[in-house]
């Protein structure tokens, strides 16, 4: 059965700005609270700061980018996260874009695939709490993490291209998308990740879990303003271009309000009134997806927090 959570639709200043939406979570039947990569406020330190508060919620990072952290501090954190929460952590990882791996690491990954397998390998390994020996061609380690009980730690992969799908079908116990319409989900990200799983033997694949751009339809608006607003940034990348163009959805990066309303045409942001929402959103759950996050960023930098806020709280009463 399809779980659906809450992504944070904002990057925090402040971390009592988590608040809100991990009580939201704690006081629905919502599955998880997310958040993306921060720049601003830590996602592991949000989290725990809400946990402190009192509202100790599961939680998924979709996704870390991996410059920013050796694979021992990301094993690390995701698991003093689990024990302060007392709740499970989804630790998604991504290579993030060129651009973003040169200005760290002083030159891009000349094998994105290949940095992923030796950091997700080397992360899950540190998880199980046994000696890690890596000798990669990006990623060093020879450590291990004491073992520690506690709440599970699962590890995401970031996918957009069949390329990733696969690798986190041989590793990763989530494939975690964004962006991503339902058809793709069905006939590119689910058969690769069971090609994944296939060839490394595992006897399933990974689950998936779908980060999906929503908004209720709002009087003399166009959906497309909220795609533009919560997926400009995205539409930018090369990355995400290539995978929307593989599941048929044409952008340029140069018209960002024609890339915009080719999102919504392409089903890969869900708007609509509430029954229409949530046919759309039952799409992503028969295509396989396993979690669906609700992703309200566009609402809200267009309209604010109050009616994103109210929003999700209507989209998670019709959907639970």
């Amino acid at each position: 059965m399809t779980t659906y959570s809450v992504l944070i639709p904002f990057v925090p200043r402040r971390p009592e700005q988590v608040l809100p939406y991990a009580a939201l979570v704690q006081w629905t039947h919502a599955h998880r609270l997310w958040q993306g990569q921060s720049l601003l406020v830590d996602p592991y330190q949000g989290f725990a700061h809400a946990a402190g508060v009192g509202f100790r919620v599961p939680t998924g990072i979709g996704v870390s980018l991996m410059p920013l952290h050796h694979p021992y501090t990301a094993a690390l954190q995701a698991r003093s996260l689990s024990l302060t929460t007392g709740q499970p952590v989804l630790a998604g990882f991504g290579p993030g874009a060129p651009t973003f791996q040169r200005d760290l690491l002083g030159a891009p990954y000349a094998s994105p695939l290949t940095a992923a397998r030796e950091y997700l390998g080397t992360v899950r390994g540190l998880l199980t709490g046994r000696p890690v020996a890596t000798e990669g061609s990006y990623y060093h380690c020879h450590a291990a993490l004491p073992p520690s009980p506690g709440a599970r730690v699962e590890v995401g992969l970031g996918v957009l291209r069949p390329g990733m799908a696969r690798l986190a079908g041989e590793l990763a116990d989530t494939a975690i998308t964004w962006l991503a319409p339902a058809t793709y989900l069905r006939d590119t990200v689910v058969p690769a990740l069971r090609e994944g799983a296939e060839r490394a033997g595992r006897k399933a694949a990974p689950t998936l879990t779908a980060v999906v751009p929503v908004a209720l339809a709002v009087p003399d608006r166009d959906p497309a303003e909220f795609a533009l607003a919560g997926s400009g940034a995205h539409l930018q990348g090369a990355h995400y271009r290539d995978m929307l163009r593989r599941a048929g959805i044409g952008t340029t990066g140069s018209d960002p309000a024609a890339d915009a309303k080719a999102l919504v045409a392409g089903g890969a942001f869900v708007s609509g009134e509430l029954p229409s929402l949530v046919e759309q959103l039952a799409e992503f759950a028969a295509a396989g997806a396993d979690e669906v996050v609700l992703n309200l960023t566009g609402v809200f930098a267009a309209c604010g927090p109050q009616v994103a806020m109210e929003q999700l709280k209507k989209i998670l009463a019709a959907l639970l």
